[in-house]
């Protein structure tokens, strides 16, 4: 009878200490992260001291004359920030009409457009893009419109999709299609024109099919470069999608900055930029993590 034994490598001298090394960097780099937040906070609250303009000691006079005791800048407290968070993040579906809606269906309405946008220039890009990218021929032929339409804004589409269309939800979605379609194509047409020629010869002296070398050899060895493409497109239409609501309006986190802004209230357009910022890390953080699943060392 044959006993299968599994060899357990011993942890070396130098890999510990390459492995504390890397722990104590990431702890300093935590604690200088926490050092530069605090300071920013600081210089924030300083920044937003209360400055008395009161006009010779006449206090009803300097209200008439909107004097009185007011922030140096303007901009809210950190401790109105505070509350305005909390506020908004206690109860954040809230729906009472078209024009007051919580920050959660706004962020939803927004999320909701640039999947589906993003869904389907990644239906159209990555089929595309391994047509091209596998046919010298079909590359030399659409490069022309491909370098004619990528610098276009997708802005600059609107107009064209509002007066076609004649829906702002689906226009909006339009151009977060148009903005996410050309970082997916170009990158998957590079993976897929740079898979190593070993790997397909060997394919080709299996006899495989035109479907199974793509889904087996050639989609495997690209899927990192494809990844960064939806990576930096989802990244670009998560722009796109603020700009674009607040053109065209009704719901979404672009419309409530707009809205906020139009009533004057700059800690709510704080908040809303601090909550923009914060998804989009989190979509970046997720395509980072799909890109290092498919990652792989040749």
């Amino acid at each position: 009878m044959i006993v299968m034994t599994r060899n357990v490598r011993p942890i070396t001298l130098s890999q510990f200490a390459i492995a504390s090394m890397n722990k104590s960097s990431t702890y300093r780099a935590g604690l200088l992260s926490l050092a530069i937040f605090g300071l920013i906070l600081l210089i924030w609250h300083l920044a937003t001291l209360p400055v008395d303009h009161t006009i010779g000691g006449d206090s009803e006079y300097a209200k008439l004359m909107g004097g009185g005791e007011t922030t140096a800048s303007g901009l809210p407290t950190p401790l109105q920030m505070g509350e305005a968070i909390w506020k908004h993040l206690s109860n954040p579906f809230y729906d009472n009409g078209a024009n007051d809606k919580g920050i959660g269906i706004q962020l939803a309405y927004s999320i909701a457009r640039v999947l589906l946008g993003f869904a389907l220039a990644a239906l159209l890009a990555i089929p595309l893009g391994f047509l091209i990218g596998m046919s010298p021929l079909v590359y030399r032929a659409l490069d022309p419109f491909i370098q004619l339409l990528k610098p276009i804004s997708p802005l600059a589409w609107m107009p064209l999709a509002l007066y076609t269309i004649k829906d702002s939800t689906i226009s909006s979605i339009f151009v977060i299609f148009v903005c996410s379609l050309w970082p997916m194509l170009l990158n998957t047409v590079h993976g897929v024109a740079s898979v190593r020629r070993d790997w397909l010869n060997v394919a080709k002296t299996l006899e495989a099919s035109v479907l199974r070398k793509a889904f087996l050899v050639i989609l495997p060895a690209a899927a990192p470069t494809i990844l960064t493409g939806m990576r930096i497109s989802m990244g670009i239409a998560w722009l796109v999608i603020v700009a674009a609501e607040m053109l065209v309006g009704g719901t979404g986190i672009g419309y409530f900055v707009w809205n906020e802004w139009n009533n004057l209230s700059l800690t709510n357009v704080i908040f809303a930029i601090l909550l923009i910022g914060a998804v989009g890390m989190l979509l970046d953080l997720i395509f980072g993590w799909l890109s290092r699943l498919v990652a792989y060392q040749e």
